[in-house]
């Protein structure tokens, strides 16, 4: 059985950004009923030196599109980092999907060994496509829905495994 770089990449991006879509639509429902600022939520941190609740969401869905695309031998679109709300944050998830969508298939299972540079000047990165999906991509788009998930988990809103791993789908 062959690895398929495909199924271990765009489904698990799919699927656990489609989770942070549900967990925002319960943490809107949550600000709402509780009468909280929205704002003390997205700007809260885990600990003073991490990232705030916004840019954990931001980053998770810069790592599914900026991995997708990589693997897929296409541009990593730019989203600028302006959203200020639930909603905004959502639509931001939304328009990552919908550009995972549109990666072919085909090329994206020809990228184990497609060469794949991260970053620039000093901070330059070369890998195999398959290292760099297992071992630097799928780890970082993780860590950042994991912390935005204990954020919020954090301040009260119920949320549980099942939310976070949401729902799987065989392709």
């Amino acid at each position: 059985m062959s690895f398929s770089m495909y199924s271990a990449s765009i489904p698990a991006f799919r699927q656990i950004l489609g989770s942070l879509l549900s967990i925002l639509d319960k943490a809107e429902a949550y600000v709402e009923e509780k009468k909280l600022d929205p704002n003390a939520l997205l700007q809260f941190r885990l600990f003073p030196d991490m990232l705030p609740f916004t840019r954990q969401i931001q980053i998770a869905a810069d790592f599914a599109k900026g991995a997708g695309a990589r693997l897929a031998g296409a541009d990593v679109p730019a989203f600028e980092d302006t959203e200020k709300t639930i909603g905004e944050l959502k639509v931001r998830i939304q328009r990552t999907l919908v550009f995972l969508e549109s990666l072919p298939r085909e090329a994206i299972e020809d990228s184990a060994q497609r060469a794949i540079t991260t970053g620039s000047g000093e901070k330059t990165k070369h890998w195999v496509g398959q290292e760099y999906l297992v071992h630097y991509a799928l780890p970082h788009f993780y860590f950042h829905a994991t912390t935005a998930y204990d954020i919020l988990r954090h301040n009260g809103l119920e949320i549980g495994k099942k939310d976070f791993i949401g729902s799987w789908k065989a392709e």
